[in-house]
């Protein structure tokens, strides 16, 4: 969790002072970036349904029962933090284009410090509340080994908490992944004209999702067909 949140930190120390640059330079970037990153996240999202459904090779390794070598272990630890740092990057540039957005005409000087403000409270609230997830187990088995009395208050407690982890964990999963469709969906309707008039009917929020799901669709359509096509050669 350190390494991500150290990567995160550097990730918006490079992304800050170049999108002021681009907004101050060549706005039209901004828009494009901003469109690429969605494209990006609705790919993530939509891979991720995907896998649930009908789960890849490499999933079915992870779930493997058989024992890992510590350099698998760590092999695998440094891919999911590389992975996590790279959609982090995404979203960090989503977050402080999307701020921009807000103050676009405000004087340099207020862009800096409220595109700061947001990018440093976005990453503070995250993974401060990954952390304390992250440690709901061990705070549960603490309040269970305080207490001798079988069925008393802190027992009961540090049972709930500890049961509750893999829960918190798989709905977190399931939240993020909606989450990136969303976020996706939202940039491609209120960035891409044609979009923004699609399906009026609909309240915004679902217009969105179903717009985000298939563009992430046909995204990992071609994503995947083009690993094939670099496969056979």
């Amino acid at each position: 969790l350190w390494a991500i949140a150290k990567g995160s930190f550097i990730n918006k120390v490079i992304i800050l002072p170049i999108a002021f640059l681009l907004s101050a330079f060549l706005p039209v970037a901004v828009i494009i970036i901003l469109v690429l990153g969605g494209l990006y996240l609705a790919y993530e999202g939509a891979e991720k349904i995907y896998e649930y459904f009908f789960p890849h090779e490499h999933a079915n390794h992870e779930i493997s029962l058989e024992p890992m070598t510590e350099e698998q272990i760590l092999a695998f630890e440094k891919e999911k933090i590389k992975s996590a740092i790279v959609t982090d990057f995404i979203l960090s540039v989503e977050i402080v284009i999307i701020a921009l957005g807000t103050v676009i005409g405000k004087p340099i000087l207020s862009q800096i410090l409220v595109v700061s403000i947001i990018a440093i409270i976005a990453t503070v609230g995250v993974y401060g509340i990954v952390a304390l997830i992250v440690r709901m187990d061990e705070a549960g088995l603490k309040l269970i080994q305080m207490s001798s009395k079988e069925g008393s208050f802190t027992k009961t407690v540090g049972n709930i908490l500890v049961q509750a982890l893999p829960k918190v964990i798989k709905s977190l999963s399931v939240i993020g992944t909606i989450a990136l469709i969303l976020v996706a969906g939202g940039i491609f309707v209120h960035n891409i004209d044609f979009l923004h008039h699609v399906l009026p009917q609909l309240p915004s929020i679902v217009t969105e999702f179903l717009i985000g799901l298939i563009i992430g669709g046909i995204v990992l359509g071609i994503v995947t067909l083009f690993k094939k096509i670099i496969g056979k050669k």
